[in-house]
């Protein structure tokens, strides 16, 4: 796994043995950064689900301000860490070892991201309710865009997340969906 450009270009980064972590597949994180490539730069990042945090450092490679990873596996941390001092993008990096309920709790009102890249485990289909959390938590910058990954699709159907973000685009790569929302603020819904 490699960064695909910018300050760390080229330089690969270490993932999770087994199963447990499922790394985003080099073709469709190409498409995700094509889809916001002008909109990185200055902004703060929030990886959620972080796993070897390659989503996040490749946002601070393209010129991102700061990126908060938060992962709930203590090697999952570690491996951020060391990818981050390799990629020489640690000083932009805040890695968190905790559960991503317990993060939106204790960031709520004192944390707000321009960025937020959400890939948790499939079976657990917990987008729907990450979402929902992230928005009622007031984490998110007005604008922000919320990049989900999941293989069902269709997330922009739910009622939750109807009711909190709209569709900025959904595509299909393989058996991998990605879907990039950004919050409808209180003057939309009025």
């Amino acid at each position: 796994m490699r960064i695909i450009t910018g300050t760390a270009r080229g330089m690969s980064i270490t993932t999770l043995e087994g199963e447990a972590t499922r790394p985003t597949l080099a073709k469709v994180k190409e498409a995700l950064f094509s889809a916001i490539q002008f909109d990185i730069e200055g902004r703060r990042v929030l990886d959620l689900f972080a796993g070897s945090g390659q989503l996040g450092l490749e946002a601070l490679s393209r010129g991102a301000e700061k990126a908060t990873f938060v992962d709930s596996s203590k090697e999952a941390t570690t491996i951020i860490t060391a990818n981050a001092q390799k990629t020489h993008l640690y000083q932009k990096s805040n890695v968190l070892c905790m559960d991503w309920k317990q993060y939106i709790k204790s960031a709520a009102g004192r944390s707000k991201f321009d960025i937020v890249f959400l890939d948790p485990p499939y079976p657990m289909n917990l987008l729907p309710k990450v979402t929902a959390e992230l928005y009622d938590a007031d984490l998110l910058a007005d604008g922000a865009l919320v990049i989900c990954e999941d293989e069902k699709g269709g997330l922009h159907n739910d009622v939750a997340v109807e009711a909190r973000y709209e569709l900025k685009k959904e595509a299909r790569y393989g058996r991998v969906y990605l879907t990039i929302l950004t919050p409808i603020t209180e003057e939309e819904e009025a």
